[in-house]
């Protein structure tokens, strides 16, 4: 990575690459061990094509819903380790440009600590700020203006102390009294006696930032847009802490690979596509290109005619499948036969139905199959961030498209992506033991509840339109994070390191819990064992919903109470079903364990409600 400053680059500091998809892409804010800096738009990133990343249905489904010609997946830029080589990596700004010198005064005995707020360019050599002819460290501002559509810049300090059209030029300050750093405790001040504290910055109907100009710094000097675009109306600046964590919320799809009719065939053209087999005109070209001995090896077995229609394919942006990626999922995990897979050459998935335990009820009457997957490949792309307020995919994995997102580049024909590979276990539940249960009266009451939970959240959130995602969702997902506690007290990984996903819908209901690892080694083997006890997990599971530390007041929480506002939560908290966000594929929203198991409220509701 590199952090540019008045037009020079240098290095500053490395990021791991799925890290760069999943938290710090272009738009993030970051510390450096040097500079405060803002990550560069994809045109400012080098040497990224050294790694092509190819998964064909989560292609045409990003490309359907952004609206999109075509679209390619490549790794962030990795350090070369050949110092001769030609220098790859991504592009920093400066940001902040407002800085707070570490020159402190008292006066009188106070303790209000006083230290210098400068411009950058006020600033000397080094960033330091000179006193009495002595240099002084400074560090980046913490505060910053932003807008709930990504746009974000500096604060107008002086605007914000004397008010638009003032014309003082007079030092500016920041006091701050004790140590909490609280924004009650901030006051700026400008040595010509005019002063407003910081959580004035706050109040939105004061507009004290003004309206938002569409500032886009990652995107380079001149990326400035209107807010709102189209003579829309922008949006009100507001106080943005940089390290806070609702500033950066990167927007990803994600897809696992899965045996498809062809796989072969495209898998062996990927690896020689982007060096030779992409200039291909014809099938003459074909057999041309097979003349090298790479491409002669990667192709072998393959007729030039089979070839030449895959590289059609690409070339026209032709969908290799269905472009539902969870239907295409869970259907293949759900009529799979005994080993999925095995004869992949490239390994990425490898998966087998087990026999369900003889005479268990428990699992006979509810699961329709227990799937062990001994590999899994995931591809994770990028295709926008938020900020404030995070913009997931629904429960199929679709992407809202009247949410704000904030554009990684100015003209964007490709996306970053990691690849992770691993290991993970799939429960297949009966169509009809979910039918049943829903047609419950007590099932259709505790629905209700949940979804008036649904529209006061809807309605504290003015426009959007997200749909209710169903009960058959909201029991899938809290089983699912019950399931994540039990197995991970006994296969080896942490909670933090098992992720889910969810199947719901006309193709099939099940849950996903996997484990993936950018190493091309996958991971180790625990997770996958899990599928030989899935019954004795199951009744854990059930076990630990029953009572959570917090009841009666978790089992008895009304999803639409305007004071708690937890409206997408039935009974569900930090003692019972809230797990880390890197294990919840809905960052811990639609979750009620009264819809699995009985709790001390005793409504009914509950899918094993009879164990």
């Amino acid at each position: 990575m590199a952090a540019k400053k008045r037009g020079q680059v240098r290095p500053a500091g490395q990021i791991r690459q799925s890290q760069i998809v999943t938290t710090f892409g272009p738009g993030a804010m970051v510390d450096l061990p040097d500079h405060a800096v803002i990550i560069g738009g994809l045109e400012h990133w080098t040497g990224y094509k050294d790694r092509q990343i190819f998964e064909d249905r989560l292609a045409a489904k990003v490309k359907t819903l952004l609206r999109m010609d075509g679209v390619e997946f490549f790794a962030p830029p990795a350090d070369r380790d050949d110092p001769m080589a030609e220098v790859t990596g991504i592009t920093a700004w400066l940001f902040p440009e407002w800085f707070v010198a570490q020159y402190e005064e008292r006066q009188g005995g106070s303790n209000v600590r006083s230290r210098p707020l400068v411009h950058r360019l006020d600033l000397g050599k080094g960033l330091r700020y000179e006193r009495d002819k002595r240099p002084y460290k400074t560090v980046p501002v913490r505060f910053v203006q932003a807008c709930t559509r990504g746009h974000v810049s500096d604060i107008d300090w002086r605007v914000f102390v004397h008010g638009p059209g003032a014309d003082c030029t007079r030092n500016l300050w920041m006091d701050e009294r004790g140590t909490s750093g609280d924004l009650t405790d901030i006051t700026i001040r400008c040595e010509c006696g005019q002063f407003k504290a910081l959580s004035a910055a706050t109040k939105l109907n004061d507009v004290p930032l003004g309206p938002c100009k569409g500032m886009r710094p990652w995107l380079g000097n001149f990326a400035r847009e209107q807010c709102g675009g189209g003579g829309a109306k922008g949006q009100i600046n507001r106080l943005l802490v940089r390290s806070a964590s609702n500033a950066y919320f990167a927007q990803t799809l994600s897809a696992i690979s899965i045996p498809e009719p062809g796989g072969a065939l495209r898998a062996a053209v990927d690896s020689v596509w982007q060096d030779f087999l992409q200039y291909a005109e014809s099938a003459e070209d074909v057999a041309r290109e097979r003349r090298k001995q790479k491409v002669s090896a990667a192709l072998e077995g393959f007729p030039d005619a089979d070839v030449w229609r895959e590289v059609q394919r690409r070339k026209t942006g032709a969908s290799a499948g269905a472009t539902g990626i969870r239907d295409a999922e869970v259907e293949m995990l759900l009529s799979s036969p005994d080993e999925i897979g095995q004869d992949q050459p490239d390994g990425v998935f490898h998966a087998r139905t087990i026999r369900l335990p003889a005479g268990d009820t428990l699992v006979a009457d509810r699961i329709s199959r227990v799937v062990k997957v001994h590999r899994l490949r995931e591809v994770i792309a990028q295709v926008g961030f938020t900020r404030f307020e995070s913009a997931v995919a629904d429960v199929n994995g679709e992407l809202a498209l009247d949410v704000e997102r904030a554009a990684l580049s100015l003209d964007q024909t490709w996306l970053p992506a990691v690849e992770n590979r691993g290991e993970g276990v799939f429960i297949g539940f009966r169509d009809e033991a979910i039918k049943a249960w829903l047609e419950r009266p007590a099932v259709k009451a505790r629905g209700a509840q949940l979804v008036g939970g649904f529209d006061a959240w809807k309605h504290a959130h003015q426009g959007v339109t997200a749909k209710f995602p169903g009960l058959p969702y909201f029991l899938m997902h809290s089983l699912s994070h019950l399931l994540i506690t039990a197995v991970s007290l006994d296969c080896g990984y942490a909670a933090s390191s098992i992720r889910e996903r969810i199947y719901v819908g006309d193709a099939g209901h099940g849950i996903l819990l996997y484990t993936a690892s950018p190493d091309a080694e996958g991971t180790l083997g625990g997770l996958v064992e899990a599928a030989d006890r899935i019954g004795q997990y199951l009744r854990q599971a059930i076990a630990m919903g029953e009572l959570c530390s917090n009841d009666p007041l978790c089992a008895q929480h009304e999803p639409d109470n305007r004071e708690e506002e937890r409206f997408l939560l039935g009974a569900a908290c930090h003692g019972c079903l809230l797990l880390p966000e890197s294990s919840c594929e809905r960052r811990n929203d639609f979750l009620d364990r009264a819809l699995v198991v009985p709790t001390v409220d005793g409504d009914g509701a509950a899918f094993f409600e009879d164990v």
